[in-house]
Formats: structure tokens, C-alpha cells, sequence
């Protein structure tokens, strides 16, 4: 892998090795008629953005163009995956290395208070450019919001992890740090909030964030999308 030289250069790549899918739930009518009743969908818990400092949307929105989690995968629809920016970079040295991403072993917080329900802690991080296709959600956070609506934390650093199920969390506090566990091919984060605690059952859920700025722009309540840098107030 050549050095990257640039930040669009960067996400041009990242955009590619980032397409990340937990299951292969295809539409179908049945996603079609979600799609019609949460395309709209305004999120009960008080979310704020899960990471300090600057971060890059490398995939988010409601429409395919935007965001490749849209129609293949049911509970993934609305899914975002970023990663961490210094100076409008992703990373440093030519990339061959987790270490040499800015995203790699970043702390993450708890988006809202909940009870941690499922955590994965010990999936070896991957070599980037290699991805894990037996451990597919790598090292993992799933937290219950108590209102029906579960936020997934995915692809953690192994070991990083300091909560446990049964954990009561609160919005702020540090869960994990930032890895490339799982089916991915370079550090970020995944997340994703839906309806169950399940994969398999579980219907994704647009996800709005609170007290924010996208691009520098301050923004109240809103919902992250594709090439946005995005940081809390």
C-alpha cells in the first residue's frame, strides 16, 4: 500500500475496505414496509456523538447513495461507520499497520445511558487489508436503552473493553477503545442503533444525535451523513 497523501484520497480508499456487512438480510418487501414506518423514525434516547475529538463519516444517510448499510441489511439500514481525523487525515506512515491509524485505540463513550446487555472482548484485531469473516462483529458493545432501542458499538480493539454485561452506563462514559476487529479492513467504528437486541430480528433505526457540529456547523439535533467531520460541542 502506497503512503496516502490526502484526506479525499484517504476516504476514497477507506470507502472501499470499510464496506462492512454483519449478515446478508436482503430487503425485500418486508424492508420496503420497515422502510415506510422508520424512515422518519425520531430516536427516543438522548444520543451524543460516542468519541471525542474529530471524526470522518465515511458511510450515513437514508439512501444507498450515501450510505452502502441502506438496503442490503435490515437492522444495519441507517448504520454508521467513521473513523478518527487529525488535520483532515486519517492516518500516518503508509497504512500497513493498525497503529498507523489515528482511529486505532481512540477512546469510545456509551452514546446514552443504558444497561450493557452483550460484550465481545477478545477477537484478535485484523491486519489491515484483511478481514475477519468468522467473527464478523469482532469485539462488541450492545447496550439496551430501556425504551426499545439497543445502540451496537462494533470492530473494538481487543481487550479494550471495561464494561461487562449487566453494566449500567451513562451518556459520556468511556466503554472501549476504537479497533479493526471483525469484517473490517481498517480501524473504525461501526454503529448502528435498531429495535431488538438481535440481528436477526432487529430493524435499524435512524439515529439523531445531540449538540453537535458537522463541517463546523453547529447542529441541535440532527443525524451524521457521508463526508461529513463531525465532533461534539
Amino acid at each position: 500500500m502506497k503512503p496516502i497523501k490526502s484526506l479525499s484520497c484517504f476516504f476514497a480508499v477507506s470507502f472501499f475496505l470499510l464496506f462492512i456487512s454483519c449478515a446478508d438480510m436482503l430487503m425485500g418487501d418486508e424492508g420496503k414496509y420497515d422502510e415506510d414506518i422508520y424512515l422518519n423514525y425520531k430516536t427516543k434516547t438522548e444520543l451524543e456523538l460516542p468519541f471525542e475529538d474529530e471524526w470522518y463519516i465515511v458511510a450515513g444517510g437514508k439512501s444507498l447513495e450515501l450510505n452502502h448499510h441502506f438496503a442490503p441489511i435490515r437492522h444495519q439500514r441507517y448504520a454508521l461507520d467513521i473513523v478518527h481525523v487529525k488535520n483532515r487525515r486519517g492516518n500516518t506512515g503508509d497504512g500497513t499497520k493498525n497503529e498507523d491509524y489515528y482511529c486505532f485505540g481512540k477512546r469510545l463513550n456509551a452514546p446514552g445511558d443504558g444497561k450493557i446487555i452483550a460484550v465481545e472482548n477478545a477477537v484478535e484485531d485484523n491486519v489491515p487489508g484483511i478481514k475477519n469473516t468468522k467473527q464478523s462483529l469482532g469485539n462488541y458493545i450492545i447496550i439496551d436503552h430501556l425504551n426499545g432501542e439497543f445502540s451496537f458499538m462494533l470492530h473494538l480493539k481487543k481487550n479494550s473493553i471495561i464494561v461487562a454485561a449487566g453494566d449500567t452506563v451513562e451518556r459520556g462514559q468511556q466503554v472501549g477503545l476504537a479497533g479493526n476487529s471483525g469484517y473490517s479492513t481498517g480501524p473504525h467504528l461501526h454503529y448502528h442503533l435498531q429495535t431488538t437486541s438481535s440481528l436477526a430480528t432487529g430493524v435499524g433505526l435512524p439515529v439523531q444525535f445531540l449538540n453537535y457540529y458537522a463541517n463546523d456547523i453547529f447542529t441541535e439535533r440532527g443525524e451524521p451523513v457521508t463526508s461529513q467531520i463531525v465532533r461534539k460541542n
